[in-house]
């Protein structure tokens, strides 16, 4: 069952999503009656989402009536010391900020770029050191938030569109932006922990996906076609390929192993804006 419902709902593990899900919202889809309302609270998010919104067709192909992630106790948000910059979307009531295009950066920004992802990698390979059965993934974000703030940069996600955490724990069959809670990982999960961290002025993000003690082949496979898939992605970027590119390397090669590939998310630019154009999609798409 469990292998079957993560075919069923496989995102590339190192693909940046927009945006992360409303606090209390589990990502599993909900059930016909709700999912208009779920829709609705989605198109607030950010432009980017409405951008695409209209273009996305509502998934009913999974279970009618399928089994839930049962979601934890969340504890009381974090605090960050005040001497750390923060995002201009921080206590505050507007939409987060969205820019009109791609962002271009110049050799600066470039630096800048480069420390932000840099103690992103850091963080989210120390946060898979944590990964083991009986661990929560509230405990994995207050390791991640305290390792974040004291190199003196922001947990992005908090606070983002109400979001209460600084870091997506999303275990199993949850796709993206799950909220850490006190659920204590199992013997044969599979958990995406997605960082981002605000340092100087923008934004560093990034993702992968862990195996949680003795994680079963099929599962094991489905991580690592994953990978591959967002491997062969990265190899074509360069100046001048087509975006488009991207979706179509991703889903040819999950399309070898009869994978589907998760259409409501999908990645974006980043920057001095979390959340920035252009939307990069990961499936086939003219």
């Amino acid at each position: 069952w469990r292998a079957r419902r993560r075919r069923a709902c496989s995102a590339p593990s190192s693909a940046t999503a927009s945006p992360p899900s409303p606090p209390g919202r589990s990502s599993a889809p909900p059930p016909q009656a709700e999912r208009r309302v779920t829709c609705q609270a989605t198109r607030t998010l950010s432009s980017l989402v409405d951008a695409l919104f209209n273009r996305r067709s509502r998934d009913d192909s999974l279970e009618s009536n399928p089994r839930r992630l049962r979601p934890g106790k969340v504890s009381p948000r974090l605090t960050v010391p005040s001497h750390i910059q923060r995002p201009p979307y921080v206590n505050s009531r507007q939409r987060p900020q969205m820019n009109d295009g791609p962002e271009i950066h110049d050799e600066k920004g470039i630096e800048c770029m480069r420390a932000s992802g840099k103690l992103a990698a850091q963080v989210l390979k120390f946060a898979g050191t944590l990964v083991n059965p009986g661990i929560t993934t509230d405990e994995i974000d207050k390791a991640v938030h305290q390792m974040i703030i004291d190199n003196g940069a922001y947990p992005s996600p908090l606070g983002y569109c109400g979001f209460p955490k600084s870091v997506c724990t999303s275990v199993n069959e949850c796709i993206c932006h799950g909220i850490p809670d006190s659920r204590p990982l199992e013997d044969g999960d599979i958990i995406n922990i997605d960082v981002t961290v605000y340092l100087n002025g923008y934004h560093g993000d990034t993702s992968a996906t862990f195996l949680c003690g003795d994680v079963d082949d099929e599962a094991k496979k489905l991580v690592q076609v994953t990978k591959e898939s967002l491997d062969k992605a990265i190899s074509i970027c360069a100046p001048g390929v087509e975006i488009n590119r991207i979706g179509r390397t991703i889903q040819d090669h999950a399309d070898k192993f009869k994978y589907g590939v998760v259409q409501q998310f999908v990645g974006h630019g980043v920057g001095k804006v979390f959340h920035a154009e252009p939307a990069v999609l990961h499936f086939r798409e003219q």
